[in-house]
């Protein structure tokens, strides 16, 4: 799947990557690179001591906003169906896909290329992304008020099925399930690193209201990108947390250091990215970061390369107020930013990213 690093190289890959005191945990040097950590003994035993795992955390947020997780738990198989399934998708003719492309109203659906433009919710002006993507969100949810009354329809919409690939809806809703899943444990962690218990953030996310997309890079041999446009310009993430598998470096992703300078995300087996979004930038007073990152172009002897994401945008429930965490502010550090709802959040984020009208 990923050419990156295998296996066997992880360790060598792990000290390169880190900083390491005598203890054997991070330091709070800045980080010039992506950690890889190794969540696997948490998931293992909730009750053991991982104050370690937690400083490691800790400092990755601080630092750089991006961690390379393994010990994760997900199983490998349902990894290799989705991108299966995915490419089944993405091969099936233009029109066919836009039969379900995303309404005004709902990020749920088929979104075609250079439809999007991701540096514009930052409000910088650039090319139009080349990428295509599918979106589900929530399901199996109650029928009640909370999920489908005037406040939470939008975020709780239908997800839109095609009839081709055979088996996709299945797939799709089992992947959700797993990021789900592993989003909760990462918050668990999270609290633990901010010094917080560790269930603070349960009943902000019991409700979550996460997007999936699927994201097609496509070759790029026959037509070349225009000046400054990317596969994905510069941006941040909008929510709590992020969770990106894909299949390929080439092309990849690329995250702004402390220092400005823009350095490749590792490609590697059997583990996922994972980094911050600025309501989690925002809920910790700036203590954690939300970091630029890009998807670059492939290199002109490489045109022809795809490229395919899986990425989980973990969302706090729309009705979540999101004001600073009691361990990021004191009488010298106050709350940077008002209380504002998860739902007001995100949506103002894609609302400057989308352009609705693109790709009629």
């Amino acid at each position: 799947m990923c050419n990156g690093i295998d296996s066997p190289a992880k360790q060598a890959f792990r000290t390169l990557l880190t900083i390491v005191n005598k203890e054997g945990s991070m330091t709070s040097s800045t980080l010039t690179t992506v950690p890889l950590i190794d969540v696997g003994d948490y998931r293992s035993d909730r009750t053991g001591d991982h104050g370690n795992l937690a400083e490691q955390i800790d400092v990755a947020c601080r630092e750089i906003g991006f961690l390379v997780i393994e010990g994760h738990g997900v199983d490998p198989q349902l990894v290799a169906d989705m991108h299966r399934i995915v490419a089944e998708y993405f091969a099936l003719p233009h029109w066919e896909k836009m039969r379900f492309k995303m309404p005004e109203d709902r990020y749920r659906g088929y979104v075609p290329p250079a439809s999007e433009g991701l540096a514009g919710s930052l409000d910088e002006v650039a090319p139009l992304d080349l990428k295509e993507s599918f979106s589900i969100g929530p399901f199996d949810h109650p029928f009640d008020e909370y999920h489908f009354g005037s406040d939470g329809s939008r975020f709780f919409a239908p997800n839109a099925w095609p009839e081709r690939p055979r088996g996709m809806r299945k797939v799709f809703e089992a992947y959700y399930a797993a990021m789900e899943s592993l989003s909760s444990d990462l918050m668990r962690l999270f609290a633990l690193a901010l010094g917080v218990d560790e269930g603070w953030f349960d009943d902000k996310i019991d409700r979550q209201i996460a997007n999936f997309s699927a994201i097609f890079y496509p070759s790029q041999a026959d037509t070349p990108p225009v000046p400054g446009q990317l596969r994905a310009g510069a941006h941040s993430d909008y929510g709590s947390l992020t969770i990106v598998h894909t299949d390929s470096d080439i092309g990849g992703l690329e995250v702004m250091t402390p220092s400005g300078d823009w350095v490749g995300v590792p490609c590697i087996p059997d583990t996922f990215v994972v980094n911050l979004g600025d309501l989690m930038a925002d809920w910790t007073n700036h203590r954690w970061v939300s970091t630029l990152h890009r998807v670059v172009n492939p290199p002109q002897e490489a045109a022809g390369a795809e490229k395919t994401s899986l990425i989980f945008f973990h969302q706090p429930n729309y009705d979540a107020v999101i004001e600073c965490i009691p361990t990021c502010t004191d009488s010298d550090d106050p709350p940077q930013h008002e209380p504002i709802t998860s739902g007001e959040h995100v949506t103002r984020k894609i609302l400057k990213q989308r352009l609705i009208d693109a790709g009629d």
